[in-house]
């Protein structure tokens, strides 16, 4: 099936592993000129090198300064202009209540919710101009469904969905579509740096799908959300889950 983005440019925010990879590979299969970017310049090269004609941009998106210049760069490195924006950020340390302090929330905050923020103020305005823009974020079933030992990430992932869902009713008349992916349990090197022997039954333990997701799945579901044919598709947040999640909504 064509999507139709041939000739889109697209700017994948921490794109050099994992499934901001992944779909950084779908969307370039599509015929976009992509961006891929991360902080480690030794993993960013060899992301750009397995995507051909890739353009690797240095990103540090922990806070929004950070995440406004990765925009600013993504667009330099494009010619001038972005298409599709997906919003991507590393997770924040995993633990429960006792673990934490307020201040461990803030920094959170700053990764998950405001990178979110700032990236999507710094690409609108253009989008907006041209009355087509794709912004798709990469969150966590989490902002649905919280999991215990995830608190930080819980919270500061349904900060985000709260926002995007309020954006998508301001820019959807502009021809600019706001939604998000929420990944599960996919099969990812950070999924088995965390869980390490015990993900096997993690999985069996958690997923009814009774497996973990494939990236390239989940790419080529993130790049279907992107597509010309999803015009009408906006403030969604999609689980991505096998089943995880087990509420209504």
């Amino acid at each position: 099936m064509d999507l139709g983005l041939a000739g889109r440019r697209a700017a994948v925010a921490a794109s050099s592993a994992g499934l901001g990879l992944a779909v950084a590979e779908a969307l370039a299969c599509e015929g976009c000129s992509v961006v891929v970017s991360g902080r480690d310049p030794e993993r960013l090269s060899r992301a750009a090198e397995r995507i051909p004609g890739a353009l690797p941009v240095a990103a540090d998106l922990s806070d929004a300064a950070g995440a406004e210049a990765f925009v600013r760069d993504a667009r330099d490195a494009l010619g001038g202009g972005i298409d599709i924006l997906v919003v991507n950020a590393g997770g924040p340390p995993d633990g429960d209540y006792e673990a934490f302090e307020p201040a461990d929330y803030l920094e959170a905050v700053h990764l998950n919710l405001m990178s979110v923020v700032a990236m999507c103020y710094a690409v609108t305005g253009e989008m907006r101009e041209r009355r087509w823009g794709r912004i798709l974020a990469i969150t966590s079933v989490t902002a649905r469904h919280p999991l215990p030992g995830l608190i930080l990430s819980n919270t500061a992932r349904a900060g985000a969905t709260g926002f995007l869902k309020t954006l998508a009713t301001q820019l959807a008349a502009d021809g600019v579509t706001v939604n998000s992916i929420q990944p599960g349990l996919h099969d990812t090197a950070r999924l088995r740096s965390v869980w390490g022997d015990r993900l096997e039954e993690v999985t069996r333990a958690r997923v009814p799908a009774g497996r973990l997701g494939s990236p390239g799945d989940f790419g080529r579901l993130a790049a279907m959300m992107c597509s010309e044919w999803a015009g009408y598709l906006t403030g969604t947040a999609v689980p991505v889950d096998g089943g995880l999640a087990q509420g209504l909504q």
